[in-house]
């Protein structure tokens, strides 16, 4: 329940994030997500820090910053330096949360659940989006805010049929990340599922600036460009992790055939 309540409150400010700031600028900002799961994996899962995690965060914690200095030419024309500034702050917040909820996810499967079947997983995700969902639509319905959606689907440029379906395939999207993410959580970490599903990142800009003709300038390449060194940077240390770990393997199984 505190799961599912915390994942819709999340979703929340993601979506006030969105709908104030650029596709380009909140995908990027969205990146500092895995320095805070790096910070609260340390306190909370035992996450080692090492001096390529270190420059990861940095970087990404940089690159993230940099995009609150945008000119007034980078806002829509319905967009206020205030709208701007409240969209910054719930991306950013929304994205220590998304941190904090991996975390708190990859504790409940070594403390609570303690299983060592995909059955975890399933109820993991089940039970917890469920609960987000339920939370969602009340808080729909309580605002009003259902009203709006046959005049929503009406003025959809692509029509309902398209309006639905984005629907649809949204929601079926996002179940598959969903199980991909807890199943990387359950069976490696936290931080290891947060950057495999944030290497996308980098690549939405491009791709704003190539469907929705937002205009990619000299700020934001160099916070595009931070943010690809900094995922760069966690992958060798897992590179280097994984070889330590293979080095480790093969002297025990020489330590043992030496015994025998």
């Amino acid at each position: 329940m505190f799961l599912g309540i915390f994942l819709a409150a999340d979703c929340m400010l993601y979506a006030i994030g969105l709908n104030f700031l650029p596709v380009s600028t909140f995908s990027l900002i969205c990146a500092s997500q895995l320095a805070f799961n790096a910070f609260f994996s340390y306190f909370l899962n035992g996450q080692k820090i090492t001096p390529l995690i270190i420059n990861s965060l940095v970087l990404l914690g940089v690159s993230s910053t940099l995009l609150v200095f945008q000119t007034d030419s980078e806002r829509t024309a319905k967009t206020s330096e205030r709208m701007y500034v409240i969209g910054f702050v719930c991306t950013v917040a929304a994205s220590a949360g998304y941190g904090l909820m991996l975390s708190v996810m990859q504790l409940g499967f070594q403390k609570v659940l303690k299983s060592e079947t995909y059955k975890a997983v399933f109820e993991m995700i089940v039970y917890q989006n469920l609960i987000a969902s339920v939370v969602i639509v009340v808080g729909l319905f309580a605002s009003g805010e259902w009203k709006s959606i046959a005049v929503e689907m009406e003025g959809f440029e692509s029509g309902k049929v398209s309006y639905v379906m984005n629907l649809v395939w949204t929601a079926i999207s996002w179940q598959v990340f969903a199980f991909g993410c807890t199943g990387l959580i359950f069976k490696v970490s936290s931080l290891f599922s947060n950057v495999i599903s944030t290497l996308g990142v980098p690549i939405v800009p491009v791709l704003a600036v190539v469907f929705f003709h937002e205009k990619m300038n000299g700020v934001k390449v160099i916070a595009l460009l931070l943010a690809i060194w900094g995922f760069t940077s966690y992958i060798y240390q897992h590179y280097l992790d994984d070889l330590k770990e293979k080095a480790e393997t093969r002297t025990e199984n020489c330590e043992v055939d030496h015994l025998a």
